[in-house]
């Protein structure tokens, strides 16, 4: 399972990457004003200085909603970096988008998706990627994790090459779980694979060891 982080934050995607084990980002319009990137000269040139940090594919989302507009700010998004990967929303001309990049050898993500019926159509239309968004789907009282999995059993039974990327994704348990229902990549915050490191029975076993060295040492 590939690692994206979910951020338009230069450090925390460099302290990903320093770990050795980032494949990837993702990021939206919303991410990208968290960080107080706005304009769409400093929108656009912060996605390059993310493609220059990671070695791996980079998801910038379009906000367009209609077919032509989607396909002209895609091709835009595409011809920055060989690294871009464009995000495209689960709507009607959004799949109909997708189709023609998929044509045109331009690598899309499919965001916004919250049910298996969505992410058929998708696979249909050759998306690269597929961001169901299991937090919000929890978030209803149902359960995101299995949507993972069911769709990985659909994928799986028709041979769709699709890669299944767990987005909205909160907390290391929630890594675990995408990874054992058949995700392909879990995008997540820092926090949540930094979570990945922590056990109670490693920081004791780390004390004892450290304490029963120093009793050695002297």
């Amino acid at each position: 399972m590939l690692f994206f982080i979910d951020t338009a934050n230069l450090d925390q995607i460099k302290e990903a990457n320093d770990l050795g084990i980032l494949d990837g980002v993702t990021t939206n319009p919303s991410l990208m004003a968290k960080e107080g990137i706005t304009g769409q000269a400093n929108i656009i040139k912060h996605y390059v200085d993310i493609c220059n940090i990671v070695d791996g594919p980079v998801s910038a989302e379009v906000i367009s909603t209609d077919f032509n507009g989607i396909i002209e700010e895609g091709k835009r998004l595409a011809d920055l970096h060989d690294n871009i990967v464009v995000k495209v929303p689960m709507i009607k001309d959004g799949i109909k988008a997708i189709a023609w990049f998929t044509e045109h050898d331009i690598a899309t993500n499919c965001t916004l998706v919250f049910s298996a019926g969505q992410a058929i159509l998708a696979a249909k239309a050759g998306a690269t990627f597929l961001s169901p968004f299991i937090g919000r789907v929890d978030d209803t009282n149902w359960d995101g994790v299995s949507l993972i999995k069911d769709i990985a059993e659909i994928y799986a039974i028709q041979g769709y090459e699709t890669s299944i990327l767990a987005a909205s994704v909160r907390n290391s348990k929630h890594i675990v779980d995408c990874a054992k229902a058949g995700a392909d990549v879990v995008t997540c915050p820092l926090s949540a694979i930094l979570g990945l490191l922590k056990h109670p029975l490693t920081d004791i076993g780390l004390e004892q060891f450290l304490a029963d060295h120093q009793k050695a040492a002297k």
